[in-house]
């Protein structure tokens, strides 16, 4: 897994959630394709928005749009609405396990004195994770893998910036050099 954590300072206004081995909250379920299309769904949004989301993900009221790990998933009108091909799902358990880590990073924020109303997800990363090995009994005495994919997420929320003012007109307008007004009061070069 990528260390982005370690690639920003201590003084920069941002919280970091990781999110390690998903299996230990989510049993026994093929997560990791869900949980990296329901990250991607919210990447870069405001923290406030990203949680309303999904929990109208939860509620179906919205729907996750599969873009990469699209085969056989169906097509929803809800979809469509988030600019995909039409195809999309309500992955709940990769929803809720998301949600609680915003929720647990918006408590950390608020510990950190950050202003929670300006987070917005500036890094959010889904990897998978060792899987882990059952067996399963078939007929005739064989035996199958019966595997798991649990999945790392790394969530990093940081304040929004203030956008740099542009100057006003009359200021800019003074500061064109000497050729550029030569030229356009009809002097030849």
């Amino acid at each position: 897994m990528n260390n982005w954590f370690g690639m920003f300072s201590s003084n920069f206004a941002l919280v970091k959630v990781d999110g390690d081995n998903v299996l230990s909250h989510i049993e026994h379920i093929n997560i990791s394709k869900n949980t990296r299309e329901t990250a991607f769904a919210i990447r870069k949004l405001a923290l406030t928005k990203a949680k309303r989301y999904l929990e109208d993900v939860l509620a179906h009221k919205q729907a996750i749009p599969f873009r990469r790990f699209c085969g056989g998933v169906g097509r929803t009108a809800q979809a469509k609405n988030r600019h995909s091909n039409g195809q999309g799902r309500w992955p709940v358990k990769s929803a809720r396990f998301i949600l609680d880590l915003l929720k647990n990073a918006e408590s950390n924020a608020e510990v950190k004195g950050l202003d929670v109303d300006s987070l917005y997800i500036s890094h959010i990363q889904v990897n998978q994770a060792q899987k882990q090995r059952r067996r399963t009994y078939r007929a005739h005495g064989r035996i199958n893998p019966y595997m798991s994919s649990p999945c790392h997420i790394e969530l990093i929320l940081s304040e929004k910036e203030e956008p740099v003012k542009k100057e006003p007109e009359s200021q800019l307008a003074s500061r064109k050099p000497e050729k550029g007004r030569a030229l356009r009061s009809g002097a030849s070069s």
